[in-house]
C-alpha cells in the first residue's frame, strides 16, 4: 500500500514538472512583452491597482507574468519577470530579468498560473537584489500589498515590510504572501539582450544602449503610472 501511494506522488510529480518549466522557454522579448501587459492591465483596473502613491515612493518594481505553481503534496512556483530601479532623479531606469522560486509542503494538488508584481520599499531590498539573490522573508521583509487607489489602508505590519506583494489569478488582483520564494537576477537573458559581461548595477545606472523598445517599454510605462 505505501508503495503503491509513493508511485502515485512520484507519477504526480513527474507529470507536473513539465508545467514548471514552461517559462524556461519563453525568449526574453517575449517576457518582457508580457510584463508590460500584465503591468498595464494591472494599472489600469479601476480600484483594484498598485495604489499611485506606492509607486511614486517606490525604490524598484518586479512584474513576473505568468508564474506557475504546481504541487501534489509538495509544491513549488517559478516564474520570470523584469525588475526596475528608480534612480535618485526620480526616473526609473532600463529592466532587469529576474527569476523567482519557492517551495512548499503540505495538502495541494494541481498546477495555477499568477501573475505577481512586486514593490520595493526600501534601497536595502534594491541593494540585495542587485548582488544576484535574495529570500523574501528571510534577506527582506515581505507582506501583502494594499489594493486601490490609495495605501491609506495598511496595517502596521505591513508599514514595517519592505517590499509589498501582490497577485493576480482569475481576474483577482490582491496582495499576497510569498515569504521563503528567491528572487535571483536572470544573467543569461541579461546577456542576450544587454551584452556578455554586464552586470545589474551597469543596467540599472544606465549604461548600457540599443535595447529594444519591447524592454524600454516597460520602463516607459512604469514611468507613466508614476506620473498620475
Amino acid at each position: 500500500m505505501f508503495k503503491a501511494s509513493l508511485r502515485r506522488l512520484l507519477l504526480a510529480a513527474l507529470v507536473m514538472l513539465p508545467a514548471m518549466a514552461v517559462h524556461a522557454e519563453d525568449p526574453p522579448l517575449v517576457r518582457a512583452e508580457n510584463a508590460v501587459r500584465v503591468l498595464k492591465e494591472i494599472m489600469e483596473a479601476p480600484d483594484k491597482s498598485v495604489p499611485v502613491d506606492l509607486l511614486k515612493e517606490a525604490h524598484a518594481i518586479a512584474v513576473i507574468p505568468d508564474m506557475v505553481k504546481a504541487g501534489f503534496i509538495f509544491g513549488g512556483r517559478r516564474g520570470e519577470g523584469l525588475i526596475s530601479v528608480k534612480g535618485a532623479d526620480g526616473t526609473w531606469s532600463n529592466p532587469s530579468f529576474i527569476s523567482i522560486t519557492g517551495g512548499s509542503v503540505g495538502f495541494q494538488a494541481g498546477v495555477s498560473s499568477t501573475d505577481v508584481i512586486l514593490v520595493f520599499r526600501t534601497q536595502r531590498g534594491v541593494d540585495s537584489i542587485v548582488n544576484g539573490k535574495f529570500t523574501l522573508g528571510a534577506d527582506a521583509a515581505a507582506a501583502a500589498g494594499p489594493v486601490g487607489r490609495t495605501a491609506t489602508a495598511s496595517t502596521d505590519a505591513q508599514f514595517k515590510a519592505e517590499i509589498y506583494s501582490y497577485s493576480r489569478s482569475r481576474g483577482l488582483f490582491a496582495g499576497v504572501a510569498l515569504d521563503g520564494s528567491a528572487l535571483r537576477i536572470d544573467y543569461d537573458a541579461n546577456e542576450a539582450i544587454y551584452g556578455k559581461g554586464i552586470t545589474p548595477r551597469r543596467i540599472f545606472e544606465g549604461g548600457v544602449g540599443n535595447v529594444p523598445s519591447q524592454v524600454v517599454d516597460f520602463r516607459d510605462r512604469l514611468e507613466e503610472y508614476t506620473q498620475r
